[in-house]
């Protein structure tokens, strides 16, 4: 059978990598778009390889970034984000990528969507996933986003230019509330495992926080030592589905396990010393508090940045399981160190308190990002029956 020729380009973006498309180059039916993007990356896969596509089996390598023109006057693009299951067939269009998000402002600007000038240039970006804004601002180089720079973020070798991410009033980025159920900390039901202090918070991607000592966990563990342990694992599923349930994203627990992105599960603890993928030392001085999260059934080696901003933004809420594993590190502090499988992470946040309610004004970090093909991909004709 014939296949199917697309032009495509191939990023890195922070600390995933994922395909660009134009929006112009894919069917106008988005019911459509699902069936091309699992051939594309090779799913569904029961070995958990995606050797028949351009997935590199794991989530943060299973990602396409849709860009086409704005569809509001205070953007310049529009950027819809498809995580793409690895063993399922299934993409799921509710969480943001954050670290996909810094390849979209260079490839608007590359692509010619975008007309910039000058030494650095600033995109503004409509998310169409959760209906916010992000501003991209980044240095030029010869009219084309620059590559070379001296950032160096974690989880990825060498250095690059600096892409900044400004994320505009990010809460309630999936369920419409910062805090979807009104609480900093609520006690949770969750059946077969008990009950148990969580923080349920929605900025930039709906997320729930437990104490990692609640779930068996010091929150230092490798992602290869989480993921081998059935039990825990088992735990923070069935704490996802009870917070997926109360945050109202899911009717029903078979609703919930197929929304499988969102919310996102996270584990936090004081800043404890640990050792990083690398083999590098993380000091107990050395960040703010510590990070582990699980998205589809996986650990994340690095931080998925919409996880992060809603991390930074949970520590500056007086009350969450967050706010108490930071300490007193949140109080006056511009931005937030995180301690992850990685490294550390920095992150920005601004949050205040209006008429009784917290309310998150804007999270930001810098990535880098680097375009690693371009040209056309080959799709089996079958994806577009």
């Amino acid at each position: 059978m014939k296949q199917r020729r697309i032009r495509a380009v191939f990023m890195r973006g922070g600390t995933s990598k994922g395909l660009m498309l134009h929006r112009a180059d894919l069917p106008a039916d988005r019911k459509a778009w699902d069936a091309i993007f699992l051939a594309a990356l090779g799913s569904p896969d029961p070995y958990g390889r995606q050797l028949d596509g351009m997935g590199g089996g794991l989530s943060s390598l299973s990602k396409v970034c849709v860009i086409g023109p704005a569809s509001r006057p205070d953007a310049d693009v529009d950027y819809t984000f498809a995580q793409v299951l690895i063993k399922e067939a299934h993409v799921d269009y509710t969480p943001l990528c954050g670290n996909m998000s810094s390849a979209v402002g260079p490839f608007a600007v590359d692509e010619a969507l975008v007309q910039a000038a000058g030494d650095s240039t600033r995109v503004r970006i409509h998310n169409t996933n959760t209906g916010k804004i992000i501003h991209s601002t980044f240095p030029l180089d010869g009219g084309l986003a620059a590559v070379d720079g001296d950032l160096e973020i974690p989880g990825v070798a060498g250095k690059g230019a600096p892409v900044r991410l400004d994320f505009l009033d990010p809460g309630g980025a999936n369920t419409g509330s910062l805090l979807p159920t009104g609480a900093a900390v609520q006690r949770l039901e969750v059946p077969g495992v008990g009950v148990l202090d969580a923080s349920l918070v929605d900025a930039s991607n709906a997320c729930v926080f437990v104490r990692a000592r609640d779930v068996g966990l010091a929150g230092t563990e490798s992602p290869a030592d989480i993921e081998s342990n059935a039990e825990v694992m088992h735990r923070l599923a069935e704490i996802r589905i009870a917070a997926s349930l109360a945050m109202g994203i899911a009717r029903d627990r078979g609703e919930a396990q197929k929304k499988t992105a969102i919310p996102f599960i996270g584990c936090v603890a004081p800043p404890t010393a640990a050792v990083t993928l690398s083999g590098a030392t993380i000091g107990a001085t050395d960040a703010d508090f510590v990070a582990r999260v699980v998205s589809n059934g996986q650990l994340h080696r690095a931080l998925p940045l919409g996880v992060s901003m809603c991390l930074a933004v949970a520590a500056r809420i007086e009350g969450t399981v967050v706010h108490e594993a930071a300490g007193g590190a949140t109080a006056g502090a511009p931005s937030l160190r995180v301690s992850m499988p990685s490294g550390v992470l920095t992150i920005a946040s601004e949050v205040v308190r209006e008429n009784g309610a917290w309310k998150a004004v804007r999270g930001g970090f810098y990535r880098t990002q680097r375009r690693l093909f371009e040209g056309e991909m080959l799709v089996r004709a079958a994806a577009f029956a």
